[in-house]
């Protein structure tokens, strides 16, 4: 009983002292578990690292030896460019000297031959005289041809003459005007008349007259079924008597060119193009009328300044939506008529005057 009550009066001391001495061997094996670790980190390391450093020596042997083939053939191919390259260059020198050569002799055998030359100036000289002479010869068979053509064409006219003044030959009764009694000799005229004949007048052609059948006569076939009226003569205009006009100015006066007012000469549509010519400019140079806010502080002391077209008490103006003939009795100033269409040259002047307005607040 003795030993079980020392026991008992002990267990709470074995007790304690068995979970420190756990603790205790606990802690000691996490450090040397912890040791254990790193020595077999390290270990294992230093061997990858070594294994990776063998790659790397022999990938380094590998390229070095690819590299080198590589550079070899590279080097080959530039050596064989260059004797293929020196070898051209030698066969062009040479093919330029054998062709200087030639072209040498061909120079001075054929085109700048002396002899040969001079045997050339003189056939071409001599076939110059030879055509020059043809030439002379050809320039006087024409001359006299033309002289022997003046003199026939002469002698014609002179014959045509005496023909026609036939009448002045003279007669054993009265003597003619070429035949003066007062002169030795007659005038050679005398002679050429009482050669000619007499010039006699043609004889019109008589126009064959064609018969008529009845049968052609009723079928309207032939062209003098129906009389035909023969175009007149013009009349010469007279001047007309009394306080009249020039007929060029009446005339010009009548058909003179259309000249419509400007009412009608511009486009119905003309007030709707201004707007929009005047709204493509605006968009050229870039009007925003949308305020911008920008971040810095430095534009809030400026006052922003809306166009005048689009900040009227009576609202915008509509761009192409609406008509600028259409009536809208709710924006009347006045109990007076709104006047629709004005002239267009007022509205052109009106709204030229706001645009410019616009653009200079702008």
């Amino acid at each position: 009983m003795a030993t079980l009550a020392r026991l008992q009066a002990r267990s709470t001391s074995m007790g304690q002292q068995y979970y420190y001495r756990n603790s205790v061997v606990d802690v000691f094996r996490k450090k040397e578990n912890d040791a254990a670790v790193k020595i077999q980190s390290w270990f294992r390391g230093c061997q990858v690292r070594a294994y990776i450093r063998h790659l790397h020596t022999v990938a380094t042997t590998i390229q070095k030896w690819w590299r080198g083939y590589l550079g070899r053939q590279r080097y080959q191919l530039i050596v064989k460019l260059a004797y293929y390259t020196m070898k051209m260059n030698l066969y062009n020198a040479m093919a330029v000297r054998i062709q200087r050569r030639w072209r040498g002799y061909k120079i001075r055998k054929y085109c700048f031959n002396y002899y040969y030359l001079k045997e050339y100036l003189k056939a071409v000289s001599e076939t110059n005289d030879a055509v020059r002479e043809a030439l002379e010869e050809f320039a006087e068979m024409k001359d006299r041809e033309e002289k022997k053509a003046d003199l026939e064409r002469e002698e014609k006219k002179r014959d045509y003459q005496a023909r026609k003044t036939h009448y002045l030959l003279s007669t054993k009764q009265i003597p003619g005007i070429y035949n003066s009694p007062f002169r030795k000799d007659p005038d050679p005229w005398e002679l050429r008349l009482q050669k000619a004949k007499p010039l006699t007048h043609r004889r019109p052609k008589v126009k064959q007259t064609h018969s008529v059948s009845l049968s052609d006569w009723l079928a309207c076939t032939s062209a003098r079924s129906f009389p035909r009226s023969e175009i007149l003569p013009p009349i010469d205009r007279k001047p007309c008597q009394g306080p009249f006009r020039p007929v060029a100015e009446v005339l010009e006066q009548r058909y003179r060119p259309l000249e419509p007012t400007l009412r009608v000469a511009d486009p119905l549509d003309g007030l709707k193009e201004a707007r929009r010519e005047v709204q493509r400019q605006e968009w050229a140079r870039n009007v925003n009328d949308n305020m911008f806010l920008p971040f810095s502080s430095y534009h809030k002391n400026k006052k922003y300044i809306p166009t005048l077209h689009l900040s009227s008490k009576y609202g915008s103006d509509s761009y192409g939506r609406q008509h600028f003939r259409d009536e809208n009795p709710k924006r009347w100033i006045c109990d007076k008529d709104f006047q629709t269409v004005l002239p267009s040259f007022d509205l052109f002047s009106k709204y030229g005057k706001l645009y410019s307005k616009a653009g200079q607040i702008v």
